[in-house]
């Protein structure tokens, strides 16, 4: 089923009879059991003002679609949402609603957020059918449900999106990108804290074990110039690199290239950036990134669910590519009773993504 219209969306989802598998793109490797409703029928941009830095578009709508609409007028998705087409294998296209759904971010959320903090508004269908928009052009307190940040991240289970509103932000003029090798991870934790903590305006801080530290700083030429000299010599780190060959770095690092076409389960693990060491050393033997000055870990570990290695932490683990576990972890109690409950308003009948998410 594709449904190319919100009123015809809301026909499907009030017909249905059994479990629905929502579906974007399809680039995320998720699946659920039931008929499944195509979102890339919903596509278009339905507004977009530069001025005013804001776009409102279908959640069907490709990413590059967008992509390519903001770069003519200089701006872009400062949240950096990721392709994961490689990583996983999967064909098709990015859409913003997959994007929403998956709360996606890069490396740049440590320092401008991730995609719910840019996220203005969203129109949607409940699994009752019954069209809600919430939120608006501008960014508002809302009474009761703050349903702009709760769809956000809830993959489909409270809801199928049919628009979006985002901001948007001004593409910086320049990049650069300084490195060190033969640190080890707590060493790298640390320096990435200091950078961070630094008035220097670090926009991405990563780590690969057995590889380079990287950070990134971004702007105008001049005050990155500036900048990158200033943080050299608080950290010890090196310029390694400028203007379109950071772009690229980054870029990979974004879409997680390191672990493409790979065969071996792929974790991400978000905890205190200081508990990473601790968590790195507990899961020795795997590929291993570190994300947002440890604050998010990238994993491959080869021995089915490694969630027991984690115990004493403050951590979630989440399967992202693979099999022999539960893809999500499982929530404490009282906050899967508060998720139970959403989603038995938003759907009272269950058939939105039924059992991806517990």
């Amino acid at each position: 089923m594709k449904p190319t219209g919100e009123v015809e969306l809301s026909e499907m989802i009030r017909a249905a009879d059994g479990p629905l598998c929502i579906q974007g793109g399809g680039t995320r490797g998720l699946s659920c059991a039931g008929d499944v409703i195509e979102t890339t029928g919903l596509s278009g941009v339905s507004l977009y003002d530069p001025g005013a830095l804001t776009l409102v578009a279908g959640a069907g709508t490709p990413l590059a679609e967008v992509e390519a609409l903001l770069a003519k007028e200089g701006q872009r998705l400062a949240f950096e949402p990721r392709r994961l087409n490689g990583l996983l294998g999967t064909a098709g296209e990015t859409t913003l609603g997959g994007i929403v759904a998956t709360n996606s971010a890069g490396p740049a959320r440590i320092a401008l957020g991730s995609c719910a903090d840019h996220l203005l508004g969203v129109r949607f269908v409940t699994g009752a059918g019954e069209i809600v928009k919430n939120g608006g052009r501008v960014m508002k307190n809302v009474t009761g449900y703050d349903l702009v940040k709760l769809m956000a991240g809830s993959h489909g289970t409270l809801g199928v999106m049919s628009e979006v509103a985002l901001k948007v932000l001004p593409r910086p003029e320049t990049e650069a990108t300084l490195a060190i090798s033969g640190q080890t991870p707590m060493q790298a934790q640390a320096m990435m804290a200091r950078a961070l903590g630094s008035p220097f305006e670090v926009t991405g801080a990563v780590h690969i074990p057995g590889g380079d530290t990287l950070l990134r700083i971004e702007g105008f030429e001049a005050s990155v110039t500036y900048r990158a000299g200033k943080l050299a010599e608080l950290t010890g780190v090196e310029i390694a690199s400028r203007d379109a060959d950071s772009r690229t770095t980054w870029a990979d690092l974004r879409d997680l290239g390191m672990f493409a076409n790979g065969a071996e389960n792929l974790w991400r693990l978000r905890l205190k950036p200081t508990d990473a060491p601790d968590a790195l050393a507990r899961l020795q033997g795997g590929k291993a990134l570190m994300d947002m000055a440890g604050g998010e870990i990238w994993f491959e570990y080869p021995e089915g669910d490694m969630r027991d290695q984690l115990k004493g932490l403050t951590c979630d683990a989440q399967l992202v590519r693979g099999t022999g576990a539960e893809r999500f972890q499982p929530q404490p109690a009282a906050l899967a009773k508060l998720q139970l409950g959403l989603r038995a308003r938003f759907d009272p009948r269950g058939v939105l993504n039924s059992g991806l998410m517990g």
